[in-house]
């Protein structure tokens, strides 16, 4: 694509970068075949290809944001599929980012929509404030109908039926590898998470340690940055990311850190692309470093099985994450053959491009994995998504359940929080963690969502 910058304008980092993406794309329409929006709405305005015309248009003109042009940037999943498809190598998520904050610096949004942003910025980055807002969410449910606002209703519908305990596991800590130490990692505790679900930090503790990690959770360390960064709020976005910077660079200068491990895909996507959104402030340098060792869950359990396998040994003495026995005979483990429908998150396998491990993991301990029809399709949870843009949400949600449910599986594994709670609440079977079924496959409790336990009936264990 032929780009008009002038010298001036591309002396701005974000714009010479920007310019950069518009001209790899070649206008071939491959981003469409896999956009769910424009799936949904049949707009070219409402895919990848229509959204780079508006961006290079505003951003070229250094134009005024039109409500037009927020309407379809707004509409935008960030799943980044178009990514995956694209054979010219656009890398979109990086323009739309700079699209979103250059929206959020000239545009005024009216004041409902300023007024949700400011308040979802304020609350979900901070657990506690999103434990508060949950409870009084869980509150207002019932009156969910009668309020004027599809977002509004979004949100209280949203509010889970039980909220759990604070878990001290999540607390600053040092967890103990059981057995010889093969790595020292830095758990991010996240922060939704930790107001939602606090089972998926305590089973990958678990599993981490029995696998032979020693497991820190470091002081300072809180919030990626994501739900803010999406949002086109930069320098919200940036604080966050630059405390986790400072934190994880003093564990890895003192004590030493093998990897940052991330159970919430989004939050991984983030956190691996600290490198480029720091690359010309004073914290280039660490972001660079932290974005090298940041890694998913799901790959440091493939190289920790492999690592096992190499040595003839097996993790926790007589404990095994791998083999097809692993939950044969005890009716206090997964059966061999229970099926276990995989969700792939966007975030995971189009924005760290990790498709196999997770399906890899499950398979070797013993389930029966199945997927989806169209599994590259998102589920419409995306973050702030299904608050912001409830109707196209719910018609993503509902497509997406249908095709998992449509395998006839005992249980639905994803590795991404916004995922579990978006199908979730309307699918018909469970919605666990993919480090949960791991986690259960090499000794560890059954998932409560399995048990039929609510949170609030179960004491939540501390692991040191």
């Amino acid at each position: 694509m032929q780009t008009t910058f002038t010298p001036a304008q591309l002396k701005d980092p974000d714009v010479a970068r920007s310019n950069e993406i518009l001209r790899s794309c070649v206008h071939c329409g491959f981003c469409t075949a896999t956009c769910p929006t424009y799936q949904i709405l049949g707009d070219e305005l409402d895919s990848p290809r229509g959204r780079i015309y508006l961006i290079k248009d505003m951003l070229e003109n250094e134009r005024v944001p039109d409500a037009k042009t927020v309407k379809h940037i707004d509409r935008c999943l960030s799943c980044l599929a178009c990514m995956t498809t694209c054979p010219s190598g656009v890398h979109y998520m990086h323009l739309v980012d700079h699209a979103r904050s250059y929206i959020e610096q000239n545009y005024k949004r009216p004041f409902g929509d300023r007024a949700l942003r400011w308040m979802l910025a304020r609350i979900l980055p901070h657990p506690m404030r999103f434990r508060m807002a949950l409870l009084g969410a869980k509150i207002g449910r019932p009156f969910a109908r009668l309020m004027p606002d599809a977002r509004l209703r979004a949100m209280l519908e949203m509010a889970p039926r039980v909220i759990p305990p604070v878990s001290r596991n999540d607390d600053p800590q040092t967890f103990p590898a059981k057995g010889r130490r093969r790595m020292r990692v830095a758990l991010m505790t996240g922060c939704a998470q930790k107001a939602l679900n606090t089972d998926i930090n305590d089973a990958t503790i678990r599993l981490l340690t029995r696998m032979g990690c020693e497991v820190v959770v470091v002081r300072g360390a809180g919030c990626c940055g994501a739900l803010t960064h999406h949002m086109g709020k930069t320098d919200e976005s940036h604080r966050s990311a630059a405390r986790n910077i400072r934190a994880w660079t003093a564990e890895m200068d003192g004590a030493g850190l093998d990897a940052i491990v991330i159970n919430t895909s989004g939050c991984g996507t983030t956190v691996k692309d600290y490198g480029h959104m720091f690359r010309n402030d004073p914290l280039a340098g660490d972001a660079a470093r932290v974005s090298a060792i940041a890694r998913d869950v799901s790959e440091v359990l493939v190289d920790l099985s492999d690592a096992f396998a190499a040595d003839g040994e097996s993790p926790g003495s007589d404990d095994h994450l791998a083999g097809a026995d692993a939950g044969r005979g005890d009716p206090n483990r997964p059966a061999a053959g229970l099926t276990v429908a995989y969700h792939a998150a966007c975030s995971l396998q189009h924005g760290q491009q990790i498709k196999s491990h997770p399906k890899d993991l499950l398979k070797a301990a013993g389930f029966t994995v199945v997927e989806p029809a169209d599994p590259h399709l998102c589920c419409g949870s995306a973050g702030t998504y299904n608050l912001m843009q409830p109707e196209i949400s719910k018609q993503l949600k509902t497509r997406k359940i249908r095709t998992l449910e449509a395998r006839q599986p005992d249980v639905i594994a994803a590795g991404n929080i916004g995922c579990m709670m978006q199908i979730g609440s309307a699918a018909s079977v469970p919605v666990v963690h993919t480090v949960e079924l791991l986690d259960w496959a090499s000794g560890g409790p059954v998932p409560l969502a399995l048990s039929g336990k609510l949170s609030d009936e179960a004491e939540i264990p501390r692991l040191r």
